[in-house]
C-alpha cells in the first residue's frame, strides 16, 4: 500500500484491527464514584485543579491524591486498556503507571486530552468515540520517552553504519531492528542502504517489537496519536516505498526474552532496548545480548547507542556494558556512538 502524503482528520484513520468497541455499562459504577469524588475536589480543594501548563506543586499533588487517589483512576483506565485492546497489554507503558498522581497524569496528556480536569468526563469521551480512543491508545502504548520516535536520533551511530555498508560491498545483506518502536529507526537502515547502491532485491530488512500497536503503526506508516509526525514520515518514505524497498521491509511482534526464532542477521541495531531506560540490571541485558548475538552471522555487527535521561550509561558505565558484549563473545568496535560488538 502507497501511503498518502496528505495529513488526514483522525476520522479519515485506517480501522485497526488490534482496537475493539468497548461496553460503556462495564464503567457505570466506576464512572459515578468519580464523578462525586470530583466534585468533592472541585468545591473544596484549596489549590488549583489540574489545567493545562500548571506547574504541580507538591501541594497540589497531595490534594490530587487526597480527593482522587491515582490507585482507584489507574484501575478503571487499566480496564479500559484491557477491554478495548484485542491482546494482553503492557500496561507499564502507559501514562497512569509511574504517574505519581491524577494531576500529574493530567499534565502528561496532550492538548487534546486536556479537556478536563475531570477524568471521568475523559473517560466518557474515551467510551463515546472511537476515534478519540484509537488516538489515546496510540498515545498510551507508543510513548516517546520509552521509545524516542523520530527521525535522526542516532547520527553518529548512522554515520558510522554508512562507512560499515560501504566496507561490506555490494551483496546480500540480512538486517535487524530490534525493540524497533514505529519503524523510523528501521527505515533510516534503509535509506543508507538505498543510499549505498545495493537494490532492494538484494536486501532484507526486519523491525521486531513487543508491542502490537507499534508493529501496526510501522507497517501502515500511521500514528493516529501523532498526525503531524505521521505525514512527515509518509512523506520522507515516500521515494523508497515508489522503489519497491517497502516490499523488503517487515515489522513482527517479538519477545527478546523469548526468541522463536533463528536466523543470520548481517547487521543488528538495539537502540531502543539496550540503549534505552527499560533493562539496567547485567544479568538483564546480558541475556538480551547473548540472544542478539546469537542471531548475528560470522562477521555481524550488534549495535546499541544511548540518548535517554535514563539509559544504561546512568547505571552501567560504557566499560562495563563493553565487558558484557566481550562476554557474549562479540568484539568490541567504535561504532561512532554508542557500542558495537562484531560476531567472530
Amino acid at each position: 500500500m502507497t501511503p498518502s502524503t496528505a495529513l488526514c482528520a483522525a476520522s479519515d484513520l485506517p480501522d485497526c484491527p488490534l482496537i475493539k468497541a468497548v461496553d460503556p455499562t462495564l464503567f457505570q459504577g466506576g464512572l459515578c464514584r468519580i464523578h462525586c469524588q470530583f466534585n468533592v475536589y472541585a468545591t473544596t480543594s484549596p489549590v488549583p485543579l489540574p489545567t493545562p501548563g500548571l506547574i504541580i506543586a507538591p501541594e497540589i499533588r497531595l490534594q490530587s491524591e487526597r480527593y482522587l487517589p491515582l490507585a482507584e483512576l489507574r484501575l478503571l483506565f487499566y480496564r479500559l486498556y484491557r477491554e478495548a485492546l484485542a491482546y494482553p497489554p503492557i500496561l507499564s507503558s502507559t501514562p497512569f503507571h509511574s504517574a505519581l498522581s491524577w494531576a500529574d497524569c493530567f499534565g502528561s496528556l496532550p492538548s487534546w486530552l486536556q479537556f478536563s480536569a475531570n477524568p471521568a468526563r475523559l473517560l466518557e469521551r474515551l467510551l463515546k468515540e472511537q476515534h478519540l480512543l484509537t488516538r489515546f491508545l496510540f498515545f498510551s502504548f507508543l510513548p516517546e520517552r520509552f521509545n524516542g520516535h523520530g527521525f535522526g536520533r542516532y547520527p553518529g551511530q548512522l554515520a558510522w553504519l554508512r562507512n560499515l555498508l560501504i566496507e561490506k560491498g555490494n551483496s546480500h545483506l540480512r538486517l535487524l531492528d530490534a525493540a524497533c518502536g514505529s519503524g523510523e529507526g528501521t527505515w533510516e537502515l534503509v535509506e543508507l542502504i538505498a543510499d549505498s547502491g545495493l537494490k532492494p532485491h538484494q536486501v532484507r530488512v526486519e523491525g521486531w517489537t513487543l508491542e502490537p500497536l507499534e508493529v501496526w503503526a510501522a507497517q501502515q506508516r500511521c500514528l493516529p496519536h501523532a498526525l503531524q509526525r505521521q505525514q512527515r514520515y509518509r512523506n520522507r518514505l515516500q521515494p523508497l516505498v515508489q522503489q519497491g524497498w517497502d516490499r523488503q521491509v517487515t515489522f513482527t511482534v517479538q519477545d527478546l526474552h523469548a526468541i522463536h526464532t533463528t536466523g543470520s542477521f548481517d547487521l543488528i541495531i538495539c537502540n531502543g532496548l539496550l540503549g534505552g531506560p527499560l533493562l539496567h540490571q547485567p544479568e538483564q541485558l546480558s541475556q538480551v545480548l547473548r540472544t542478539l548475538a546469537g542471531l548475528l552471522s560470522p562477521g555481524g555487527v550488534l549495535a546499541a547507542a544511548d540518548m535517554f535521561h535514563a539509559g544504561w550509561k546512568k547505571r552501567l558505565p560504557p566499560p562495563l556494558m563493553a565487558e558484557l558484549f566481550k562476554d557474549c563473545g562479540l568484539t568490541v568496535v567504535e561504532a561512532g556512538e554508542g557500542l558495537a560488538g562484531r560476531a567472530g
